[in-house]
């Protein structure tokens, strides 16, 4: 008796000279419509599902293959019982939901997109892999012909590790759904139960270390924000660095900064740089000065389109790392292009998601934050009043903060950082080291908190400085020894009332 393999798929590439392979190893090919077709058209041996079960397809195609002979035959022990024959290979794919969900189908177009016969075939075949082999990938038909040539049959070995594959394409695959009907129901996405839709982009050199794997995956659901046009390929801590540069230039938004270009200078995963510039040129040379130590080997990220001024600026200032931008004239991208290892990345405005980390045996989701200060959130505690070009800086310092790593401290003056101290345990200490940094530019400067202030020390060492304006979120319980603090040192102390930990 010949062996039964049943073909039911929708992207048919190689399926023709597979099915050869099959019908010369003297396997009996069931196939759906579209499939047989094919098959018949290049004159091979097959039989139509609906002659097979006597009955035809129903309601527009909807019910093809969920029958008792075909779900009998998958399930079966590997012999025919109940005069039900079994089926001993099952090759299906899926209707490509995940192509769709950016398009502008309506509801009624997307549901129709929704597999059931395929999803419940591969289930079926996995479930019973000790009797059954199951194909979701077209790359697998050569193996599987290879083992059957070899040794009559496919081993348990690969027949198991099919079945899982096929799972997993299939979690995959219904994880999309279920973010497809999240959004369609304005959910939010912290559920009782999570699936997320993650599928495998490209593997990268390595993790943070050399000896750490690593991988990007890609939500479907979100448009790609980053495109790579030159350079070496990305590693694990040039996407790290390039996500905070995202973040920067796309919260960026202030009616009181709208003539200005933004650019900033990061440095694993925390900025050495942030300037405002009346062009694009001005805000790198600001950006770069902030630190120019720290910026060797960076990544320098930018709001607005690179030209040839700016690129020809960058090329013999610094060795950088990666350089991103929304766009870039043809005559800048001539210019960094000469360098042949320096990764050039377009950056485009995407959904905001969420934020999700490995902790412990489980992870910590939460959504992004998002919240910029403006001067409507400021709250004068002192009585010295602000300079109208003080509470610009002010209000850049506290946007620059929001992204150094906590405990985060940032002078800026004129618009650019000066100091920025950043990852210590004790703010004073932060404190410290952003003066230092500043290497005597703190005078007239602002100095931004991500945290309140737990006692009034790092107020009195920024005022031996010259500092004269404080932005913080505020609510120590020893708030009014720092207002007290800067009284007396006449400083500005503006609280927000907005806290931005960064871990």
């Amino acid at each position: 008796m010949n062996k039964l393999a049943l073909i039911s798929i929708y992207d048919k590439e190689g399926i023709v000279d597979f099915a050869k392979e099959l019908s010369s190893l003297n396997y009996q090919i069931i196939a759906t419509s579209k499939t047989y077709e094919i098959l018949k058209y290049n004159n091979l041996p097959v039989i139509e599902i609906s002659e097979y079960t006597g009955f035809k397809e129903i309601l527009k195609g909807r019910v093809k293959t969920l029958h008792p002979l075909i779900f009998g035959g998958i399930l079966s022990f590997g012999k025919e019982e109940e005069g039900i024959k079994p089926i001993s290979i099952v090759v299906c794919n899926l209707y490509p939901f995940d192509k769709y969900i950016l398009s502008n189908l309506r509801e009624e177009e997307m549901i129709e997109l929704i597999d059931i016969g395929g999803v419940s075939l591969l289930r079926a075949g996995a479930k019973n892999y000790k009797y059954v082999t199951t194909i979701c990938d077209k790359n697998d038909y050569p193996m599987v012909i290879s083992e059957i040539k070899k040794y009559g049959e496919v081993s348990m070995e690969l027949k198991r590790k099919l079945a899982y594959k096929a799972f997993n394409y299939v979690s995959y695959y219904d994880s999309i759904i279920c973010e497809y009907f999240r959004k369609l129901n304005k959910e939010d996405i912290f559920q009782d139960y999570l699936t997320l839709p993650l599928k495998r982009e490209q593997k990268l050199r390595y993790g943070e270390n050399p000896h750490q794997v690593g991988f990007y995956y890609n939500n479907p659901f979100i448009n790609k924000n980053f495109t790579y046009l030159w350079g070496k390929e990305l590693s694990y801590n040039n996407l790290l660095d390039i996500n905070t540069v995202y973040n920067i230039i796309s919260d960026f938004n202030f009616p009181e900064f709208k003539d200005y270009k933004l650019c900033c200078i990061i440095k694993h995963n925390t900025p050495c740089g942030i300037a405002l510039g009346e062009t694009i040129k001005e805000a790198f040379e600001k950006a770069f000065l902030s630190d120019p130590k720290s910026a060797f080997g960076g990544i320098v990220g930018f709001n607005w389109e690179v030209d040839r001024e700016t690129a020809e600026k960058i090329i013999d200032t610094i060795f950088l790392e990666v350089i991103c931008a929304p766009s870039f004239s043809e005559d800048a991208l001539n210019i960094l292009k000469k360098k042949k290892n320096l990764r050039i990345i377009k950056l485009e405005k995407s959904e905001d998601g969420f934020e999700i980390r490995n902790c412990l045996t489980g992870y910590l989701l939460q959504e992004k934050d998002k919240r910029i200060v403006g001067k409507e959130d400021f709250k004068l505690m002192t009585k010295r009043m602000p300079t109208e070009e003080e509470l610009k800086d002010a209000l850049f310092a506290y946007f620059a903060v929001k992204y150094v790593k906590s405990n985060g401290i940032v002078i800026v003056k004129d618009l650019m950082t000066v100091g920025i101290g950043a990852g210590q345990t004790s703010r004073v200490d932060s404190v410290e080291i952003a003066i230092k940094k500043s290497e005597g530019r703190c005078e007239g400067g602002v100095l931004a908190s991500d945290g309140f202030f737990p006692f009034r020390d790092s107020i009195d060492i920024s005022a031996k400085c010259g500092i004269k304006v404080v932005v913080e979120p505020g609510g120590s319980l020893r708030d009014e020894e720092v207002i007290k603090a800067c009284e007396e040192n006449n400083i500005s102390l503006i609280f927000t009332n907005i806290r931005h930990f960064r871990h």
